[in-house]
């Protein structure tokens, strides 16, 4: 079997698994009929949900990243609490992440060894990461996700004033430099549980490493699909995220990562990343500043 047929199998089983698991979960919420808790709301997304998954689908798809965007959005309408925002987007992002890696994967040619293992080091870093972050409290959470949404502030900017190198035509790498790699992305995983997107930072360090950057769409939606599902389940087990508005960001984003998946060699999106670079850094601000002048923190939730 083709290696890349053989890792699209893997991830249609993983997909299938984590379809499932969620699904019964949905199911034992809804027999429940509770919606004292953002995670056992098992009504239907409204329209508003369903469509901001789209949108942020798209340009996530075109490599804008969707987490920035979306925690902008939930912050500005009050739509989450603070302190469940990272399981939210880990949660609603995963479904349409794993469409966009089957698209992005079958029509850009990268190397198996390289492909294989970043992703392999990017899901365990998203396994210890999401246990660590499921029970951190509301301030901690605000603090860590205005530093982490400043720091990817910062990768976009660097990438649109083109201080990183823009790669080459290579489409993977061996010895010292397949070891940054893994080690890098291991470190990505990580922060994705935190609610930085890994697309910014991995493009940047697909570029670091003499890769061609088009090479970073199979690798960085690959790793974000398989990480995904067994981040998104921690979170889930947890309770640790608002279920309404992960079935939104789902069922808009399949739609609208397909959509982007046809117009992806059509379209220039150089502009609408200066936007998305405005916006995330006034979220990054506005969650520190949350942070600083609550005078009540919540404790951590309990295990």
């Amino acid at each position: 079997m083709n290696p890349i047929t053989g890792l699209l199998t893997a991830l249609g089983v993983l997909t299938v698994v984590y379809i499932g698991s969620w699904a019964r979960l949905v199911q034992a919420a809804r027999r429940s009929g509770s919606v004292s808790s953002p995670a056992t709301d098992a009504r239907f997304p409204s329209g508003f949900q369903v469509l901001l998954g789209g949108l942020t689908n798209f340009f996530d798809a075109l490599g804008i990243g969707s987490f920035a965007t979306t925690t902008a959005v939930f912050r500005l309408r009050q739509m989450v609490p603070d302190r469940i925002i990272p399981g939210t987007l880990n949660v609603g992002h995963t479904l349409p992440t794993v469409v966009q890696a089957f698209i992005f994967t079958a029509i850009i040619p990268v190397d198996p060894l390289t492909l294989f293992s970043m992703i392999a080091a990017a899901v365990l870093g998203a396994w210890l990461g999401a246990g660590i972050v499921s029970g951190w409290s509301r301030r901690k959470v605000q603090i860590g996700m205005g530093i982490a949404l400043m720091a990817a502030a910062t990768f976009m900017l660097m990438r649109q004033l083109s201080l990183f190198p823009v790669g080459s035509e290579e489409i993977g790498v061996r010895g010292a430099k397949l070891a940054m790699a893994i080690g890098g992305n291991f470190a990505l995983g990580a922060l994705m549980t935190l609610g930085i997107g890994l697309y910014a930072p991995c493009m940047i360090l697909v570029s670091l490493l003499g890769m061609s950057e088009r090479t970073a769409f199979p690798i960085m939606m690959g790793s974000c699909a398989f990480l995904m599902p067994v981040g998104s389940l921690r979170f889930i087990r947890e309770q640790a995220y608002s279920l309404r508005n992960a079935m939104g960001l789902a069922i808009g984003g399949v739609v609208g990562s397909y959509v982007a998946g046809v117009f992806f060699q059509q379209l220039n999106i150089r502009t609408v990343r200066w936007l998305v670079i405005v916006v995330v850094l006034y979220t990054s601000v506005t969650m520190l500043f949350a942070a600083a002048t609550d005078p009540t923190p919540e404790p951590a939730p309990a295990k």
